[in-house]
């Protein structure tokens, strides 16, 4: 099955780069004498890869009026401020968690400032779910029933700047108040696995983040438009495995569960110690990695020992704006603190589509692969999410399919009850999850957004379950959420300077 994911995985690439090599506005002249700056000013210029579409706006996620779109393919003028965290040729809504990539295409909520003759720019994004969940509400008495009112959250700050002619450097921190807005023990979600707590496997449970979640440094140098070399340090930090972290996915923006499928694909967006180096031709770049393969403990507030005894690679091609496609494999040493002598091979694969359908309406969506294995055993699991924006409403939703075993969900304990010992050590169970979900946004002011959404999740586990959960266990939610407003152009002055904002409906 694994060989099969890989060779289609790498056989659509292959197509897509086939494809790309006639894409308009992708590839460009070379010059037989190397210009000084990678940055020059373009007139008008705008995002690379931004579709063309007379019904399309002018907002951040790939959306131009049709008297733009000769200059379609065309990075934006640098000169303007921030670009791509890791390329000055990049457009910054290819921006993912860590090293990772959107598609150019992606929309973008964040509030940032250019000040006039400064050579600093600065970006601020944040999510705040002020929300009340009930899960298991159907089987009465049955595992994983529980309850919460709690906020998930995290805020995302970062500033850049040019170095010389060629080099850009940035800082980016990350935190997250989760310890103490949904609890150390974290909050109820029905399947849940993965880390532990006060000794305890945290089951049927989404552990909270780390209050520091990232704190990193990244220098990339421009060899040309076409050619980036880059370092990146994290401690805490993300490495080069996986797509980019579920709160950072616009497909997975509003939802405010973290995936069943997270300690499968991208439970690694928080690791102390993380080193990476990485190479850009064109619209395919090669990084990797070296960090700690342990997870963060249960103590939120600190910052663990750094090691660097794991390591990861990752491919990435973004074959068109629309889409955005990774493969990665990562070796870590003893990622789990209830099962220290166990390593796990992670592999992942992963397609993103961003598409803008008009002023202040897109559709984005992700599907992912991950899967865990370690002595000779492994577990898959399948992610399909999308959202649709229709300026204040949108509807969303997510499918997961996921194989947890008898262990990782508590199950086998040898001196337990006959009813549990009965279960297998290695016994795996298919958990299928579906979640709908819609939100409307009731205010919008000083570029902020406030949503109000609910959504609800169906799983249908396997049968041999059904013993300890109910049959078709089904959970929900209702929320308000805190975010930055869209981003769009259409406020900027001509000199590009002042604060990008939210746009108004």
């Amino acid at each position: 099955m694994d060989k099969f994911l890989l060779v289609l995985f790498l056989g659509f690439t292959h197509l897509a780069i086939a494809q790309h090599q006639h894409h308009e506005g992708m590839s460009m002249p070379m010059k037989s004498k190397p210009v000084a700056d990678t940055t020059k000013p373009m007139s008008h210029s705008m995002h690379s890869g931004m579709e063309r579409s007379k019904h399309e706006g002018m907002n951040m996620a790939g959306m131009m009026n049709d008297k733009d779109t000769r200059n379609f393919g065309l990075t934006m003028d640098t000169t303007m401020g921030m670009t791509h965290s890791l390329s000055r040729n990049l457009s910054m809504n290819r921006n993912g968690s860590g090293t990772s990539w959107h598609p150019d295409n992606t929309p973008m909520y964040a509030y940032m400032s250019q000040p006039a003759n400064k050579k600093w720019s600065y970006m601020l994004h944040y999510a705040l779910y002020l929300r009340y969940t009930s899960q298991n509400i159907n089987n009465d008495g049955k595992r994983g029933q529980g309850s919460q009112f709690g906020a998930p959250n995290w805020v995302m700050g970062m500033a850049q700047r040019k170095v010389g002619q060629r080099g850009l450097f940035q800082v980016r921190a990350m935190l997250s108040l989760d310890p103490l807005t949904v609890g150390n023990g974290g909050y109820p979600l029905l399947f849940q696995t993965g880390e532990s707590y006060k000794g305890q496997p945290l089951i049927d449970k989404q552990h909270p983040h780390d209050l520091v979640s990232e704190l990193s440094v990244s220098y990339s140098h421009a060899f040309s438009k076409d050619i980036d070399l880059f370092g990146y340090v994290g401690y805490p930090g993300e490495p080069a495995l996986g797509p980019p972290a579920f709160m950072h996915r616009i497909s997975s923006f509003n939802n405010p569960d973290a995936p069943l499928s997270h300690h499968w694909q991208d439970a690694t967006h928080i690791l102390f110690g993380v080193a990476t180096v990485g190479f850009r031709y064109k619209w395919m770049k090669l990084e990797g990695s070296t960090f700690k393969g342990r997870e963060p403990d249960e103590n939120r507030y600190n910052f663990d020992k750094p090691q660097f005894n794991s390591y990861s690679y990752r491919l990435s091609v973004n074959p068109s704006p629309s889409f955005a496609m990774q493969f990665s494999q990562g070796f870590l040493h003893s990622p789990e603190e209830a099962h220290p002598e166990e390593n796990i091979t992670r592999t992942t694969a992963s397609i993103l589509h961003s598409k803008g359908l008009g002023k202040s309406s897109y559709v984005t969506s992700a599907l992912i692969w991950g899967r865990n294995s370690h002595d000779g055993e492994g577990e898959n699991s399948f992610l399909a999410e999308s959202s649709w924006q229709m300026n204040k409403l949108a509807v969303y939703g997510r499918y997961e399919n996921v194989t947890k075993s008898a262990e990782e969900m508590g199950l086998y304990q040898p001196a337990s009850s006959m009813e549990i010992g009965q279960i297998a050590k290695d016994q795996q169970f298919v958990i299928n999850n579906l979640t709908l979900g819609t939100n409307y946004r009731l205010v919008q002011t000083h570029n902020t957004d406030l949503v109000l959404g609910a959504q609800i999740t169906g799983s249908m586990p396997s049968t041999s379950l059904e013993t300890f959960y109910g049959k078709t266990p089904i959970s929900g939610e209702i929320y308000l959420r805190f975010s930055p407003s869209l981003m769009t152009m259409r406020t900027m002055n001509h000199s590009g300077h002042g604060r990008m904002k939210g746009m108004n409906q």
